[in-house]
């Protein structure tokens, strides 16, 4: 059986940059990638006007910040390649065992080791387990009454089939989230009729994209301080973004500006009624374009106010009883964010499973450890994701706590570190309590929240706190084991061990 000593689950932004901090401090690792190439959520969301809703110079890697991009957002293709010029930079390319889809892990306490089980029956042993299979890996696929009996054209928009020519098609979209406000503009041109079912309407706010100018792109290659001040003037921006989503201070501007925003580009006033939320902004993803209300106001675009119902035959039903004919539905339904590592089963200590554990709702230490399954970590975990920021910000601040994690077993001679339960339970307190004041506790369901209620997506502050929170590898509130190693340890001097 192959060993390691840590093992990586995926190899998109969170596994690539693991993967260049372990080979920075020489420790053995492996990424096990069930696709055939580096990338993740960009490898595989490849419909058309796919791209990203956070500045680019903002989402890379602060080690390697890039002066290529085109366009001040970037879009899907040159995110991928970006992350595949990283994976090949740093040399974690060599590491990554691509077609192994992992399908279960046990911990076994007496060797301090993760037993890694792949769906070819293959199996890998490492002493460190890092989950960087993210929160958008996972397309929700909803089954509808009578969906398998559609003669048409079936796909998610995370699946799309690029075989499949639309033109001259009359097509249904379910949803009108942040997927489908990117490839509706595209194929609306394209198709005959689309029929779009929406149960509800979106913020959209305008987005400031633009191509770069070939003078700034020599500024940028040129002078270095010009990338670092753009990278720098954009973060502030995005941080502060967090205020009106803690603290609902600003948020009627916001809203004023979709307003603006809403009337300057839809005209007929029975479609901005169908366009206009019924949940207060901020509550579910704001979203920003300049491309959606044009389309959607195209002649052969009707909004149907309603979500999917059931299909009869070559025929959709709405839930207010709208029936269309069509020859193709694409789901723009999103992602299954509260199912957390599924579809991987994971067993801990004493053969606890962690989808039990998470029965009420995924929750984990600082969104990375959970008490139970020692020497786990989580990349982009429970109460981790941002509405205001970028989350390669976020990925950076875990990969650094978990390699200082890592590097603190190994010094001090340990076999496994296991957060203590009630420093779990007091962070994740804190988290919900916080979230309590936060405008996506406002009363609406979104994507951030369980169907019981609970939010296991959000960090509830500023990304400059997490980093704080994380910034070393806090031993003194894990239990070490041996147990006697910890003892010898000083609390002080083990929290600072992880850094140089």
């Amino acid at each position: 059986m192959t060993r390691t000593t840590v093992a990586i689950v995926g190899a998109g932004f969170g596994g690539v940059c693991m993967g260049t901090k372990l080979k920075r401090y020489g420790i053995p690792f492996t990424i096990l990638e069930k696709a055939d190439r580096v990338g993740g959520v960009w490898r595989d969301n490849v419909y058309p006007g796919a791209a990203c809703d956070i500045p680019s110079h903002l989402y890379c890697y602060s080690f390697e910040p890039s002066h290529d991009w085109s366009r001040t957002y970037g879009q899907a293709a040159e995110i991928q390649s970006y992350i595949e010029h990283c994976a090949r930079k740093y040399g974690v390319l060599d590491h990554v065992r691509f077609g192994a889809e992992v399908t279960g892990a046990d911990f076994d306490a007496d060797s301090g080791r993760w037993t890694i089980k792949l769906a070819d029956g293959a199996e890998l042993q490492a002493r460190f387990l890092v989950a960087a299979t993210g929160q958008l890996s996972l397309p929700a696929e909803p089954s509808f009454p009578g969906l398998d009996g559609f003669g048409g054209k079936v796909f998610h928009s995370a699946r799309w089939d690029h075989d499949y020519e639309m033109t001259g098609k009359r097509v249904a979209v379910i949803g009108s989230g942040a997927s489908a406000i990117q490839f509706v503009p595209q194929i609306a041109p394209k198709v005959a009729k689309l029929h779009l079912f929406q149960r509800s309407a979106p913020y959209v706010l305008p987005k400031p994209d633009r191509p770069y100018t070939p003078l700034e792109k020599y500024l940028y290659r040129h002078f270095p301080i010009a990338l670092v001040a753009s990278r720098t003037r954009k973060y502030l921006y995005h941080e502060a973004r967090v205020i009106p989503m803690t603290k609902g201070h600003g948020m009627s501007l916001i809203k004023l500006a979709f307003q603006r925003n809403l009337r300057r580009q839809v005209s007929d006033p029975q479609l901005r009624e169908k366009l206009t939320p019924d949940y207060p902004i901020g509550c579910k993803r704001i979203l920003i374009s300049n491309e959606w209300y044009p389309a959607i106001t195209r002649p052969n675009v009707e909004v149907i106010a309603a979500g999917l119902n059931e299909v009869r035959g070559d025929r959709v039903v709405g839930a207010d009883g709208t029936e269309r004919e069509v020859d193709a539905i694409v789901f723009g339904t999103g992602f299954a964010t509260n199912d957390f590592l599924a579809p991987i089963t994971i067993r801990g200590l004493d053969g606890m499973e962690l989808r039990e554990s998470w029965r009420d709702g995924a929750e984990a230490y600082l969104g990375m450890t959970v008490s139970g399954f020692p020497n786990l970590f989580i990349l982009y975990g429970p109460n981790t994701n941002l509405g205001h920021n970028s989350i390669i910000y976020m990925l950076e601040s875990q990969t650094d706590y978990a390699l200082g994690a890592i590097r603190h077993v190994g010094t001090y001679g340990s076999s496994w570190v296991n957060v203590r339960p009630e420093v779990q339970e007091h962070f994740n307190q804190e988290v919900q309590q916080r979230l309590g004041e936060t405008v996506w506790e406002a009363g609406c369901t979104s994507w951030y929240r369980t169907a019981s209620g609970k939010n296991t997506n959000n960090w509830p502050s500023y990304t400059i706190e997490y980093r704080r929170r994380t910034r070393f590898f806090d031993a003194g509130n894990y239990d070490l084991h041996p147990p006697d190693v910890h003892a010898a340890v000083p609390a002080t001097a083990a929290a600072t061990s992880g850094k140089e």
